[in-house]
């Protein structure tokens, strides 16, 4: 049972291009939606590459889960999205940079996604919450 929803929105990353919220707290935990690497400043994607586009990405989410008061070290579970899976390994390096915690999150990745805005990768989240009773 859901004891209650809470959106969760910052103007540090992109506002949501559809019917959907940015993030969701729920039971303890945070729902961060699908991010693209869209620089929240000016609308357009970060970069040309795969590993610039997850990048920016990767700082969205982070700015989400602040917002949501819980942080990238909670994230429990990642899904990444990728145009061409040929642009995993540039994906995974930027990856292990935002993930540095000696127990990385539990992750799903595949290509050969149609993804929004002509964008090569799209990576959501699940984290904890820090004030969890």
């Amino acid at each position: 049972m859901v004891d209650k929803l809470e959106e969760v929105a910052t103007a540090y990353a992109p506002a949501a291009l559809g019917a959907y919220s940015q993030a969701v707290k729920a039971n303890g935990f945070v729902f961060v939606s699908g991010q693209l690497g869209i620089d929240p400043h000016t609308g357009e994607l970060a970069g040309t590459t795969a590993g610039e586009q997850t990048a920016q990405a990767l700082k969205n989410i982070k700015h989400i889960l602040d917002a949501a008061g819980s942080g990238i070290e909670n994230v429990v579970r990642a899904t990444i999205y990728m145009k061409n899976v040929d642009d995993f390994k540039e994906i995974d390096g930027e990856y292990a940079k935002a993930f540095i915690g000696s127990v990385k999150p539990a992750r799903v990745a595949f290509g050969g996604n149609n993804i929004p805005k002509g964008a090569l990768v799209e990576i959501d989240a699940i984290a904890v919450l820090n004030d969890v009773d």
